[in-house]
């Protein structure tokens, strides 16, 4: 959970790296909450929670994908690869699951630095 709240709190912040734990946890618990605010929504008759869930964390979503596509060596702009209905989803999944590179132009790697 704290890496979700952490992700809130770098709400618009496109700078600096994301390590893969700090993107799958926050789209582990993205995916929870969405998925109980589906439930509620259908069960109420209505997908305006889920809509609206999905509408307040869009900026942060784009957020630590960028940061994390900055922690491979990658530009955010490469999440425009969504626009590719299957084959920009299977390669943006292949790059957010590579490992660190070392330090690159997006700063040190969070890897080393949580280690020391």
């Amino acid at each position: 959970m704290d890496y979700f709240i952490g992700a809130l709190r770098k709400y618009a912040d496109f700078s600096g790296r994301a390590r893969r734990t700090e993107y799958w946890m926050f789209m582990l618990f993205y995916t929870i909450f969405y998925l109980i605010l589906a439930l509620v929504g259908s069960l109420l008759g209505t997908e305006i929670l889920s809509l609206l869930f999905s509408l307040a964390l869009l900026v942060p979503s784009l957020s630590i994908g960028a940061r994390r596509l900055h922690d491979t060596g990658r530009s955010g702009w490469w999440q425009l690869l969504y626009i590719l209905p299957i084959i920009g989803f299977i390669v943006l999944i292949i790059f957010f699951v590579q490992d660190s590179h070392d330090e690159n132009s997006y700063g040190g790697n969070p890897k080393a630095i949580a280690a020391s």
